[in-house]
């Protein structure tokens, strides 16, 4: 390949890998660039022998970058992405600075969604795009400037800041917590507990909650979901007890559709953070937004216990 004035290789071979590496996969990006998946391996292998490195290696689930690969796709993704953005505010007439945030399906149900209409009041030039996702693997950090994650706060490559402490407790809708007025947290284990599948393994469910509140227990039947949001709408209608995530459940316990059950309340494991990948440049509508989030967690940083 020959280099061209920016000292780059071929175009076509960048693209190509960025599509190889977006995907995992050599089929899928020959499938997106309508080409066949030798045309898409010839240029990966031309790339590879003109900088003199391997890009990608193979481990059990398939295609993955080594970590020169990785570096050369935040940067490819990240350029081609502000290309796009460039190319339709020309074709728009008109400037846009399109954020990407990135946060769990809950997390965006129950504590962005209700406070994004201020940063829209306050900011209308600015234009977010929303990944909304409980699959962890769903996020890569190359295409999103912006992500609200939950747990210990050390991920590899981000750079993170703690927006606020989270507490756990059952709850119940009022009409179930009115027919089991006199439980108490030993009681638990005998009633409709509803379950979350989560995807993060940082999610704290049933078996956690009873073992860290010292409450013997046996194996846990009960109704199972895939969506937090769901779960809570089952726990509404009154077909069982939920796990509240106090930061996710407050607005419905102020507005009285959930009760806090039994009293048991624990500090949960973690915390929300919000994060950004180190390798990627911040430019100024990004930077507006995070200090945005940052500024609304902080108003609400001490609340980490339900209404009595």
């Amino acid at each position: 390949m020959t280099s061209r004035f920016y000292r780059l290789p071929s175009l076509t071979a960048l693209a190509t890998f960025e599509a190889a590496a977006r995907h995992r996969s050599i089929k899928r990006a020959a499938e997106e660039l309508n080409v066949t998946p030798g045309a898409v391996s010839r240029q990966i292998k031309g790339l590879e022998e003109e900088l003199g490195i391997p890009l990608f290696g193979r481990n059990q689930s398939g295609l993955a970058l080594t970590g020169e690969g990785e570096t050369l796709y935040a940067t490819l993704a990240d350029s081609f992405r502000r290309t796009a953005d460039t190319l339709d505010a020309i074709r728009a007439g008109r400037p846009q600075r399109p954020v990407t945030l990135a946060c769990t399906d809950a997390f965006a149900k129950c504590w962005l969604m209700p406070r994004m209409s201020d940063f829209w009041q306050r900011f209308p030039d600015i234009c977010v795009n929303h990944l909304v996702t409980d699959d962890a693997h769903g996020f890569r950090r190359a295409e999103v400037d912006l992500r609200i994650r939950y747990g210990q706060g050390a991920w590899p490559d981000e750079i993170s800041v703690q927006l606020f402490e989270e507490t756990i407790y059952p709850v119940a809708s009022p009409t179930f917590a009115e027919r089991h007025r006199d439980i108490a947290p030993a009681d638990l284990p005998s009633l409709p507990l509803l379950h979350v599948d989560w995807v993060d393994p940082d999610w704290t469910g049933w078996d956690e909650v009873l073992r860290r509140g010292n409450i013997p227990h046996a194996p846990l039947p009960g109704r199972r979901f895939s969506s937090f949001a769901v779960a809570l709408q089952a726990c509404q209608a009154g077909q069982g007890i939920a796990i509240g995530w106090h930061r996710l459940v407050r607005d419905h316990v102020a507005a009285g559709t959930l009760v806090p059950l039994t009293g048991l309340t624990l500090h949960a494991p973690g915390a929300y953070h919000l994060t950004w990948n180190r390798n990627l440049a911040m430019g100024d509508a990004v930077c507006t937004l995070r200090d945005w989030i940052v500024g609304q967690a902080a108003t609400e940083a001490i609340d980490t216990t339900p209404a009595a």
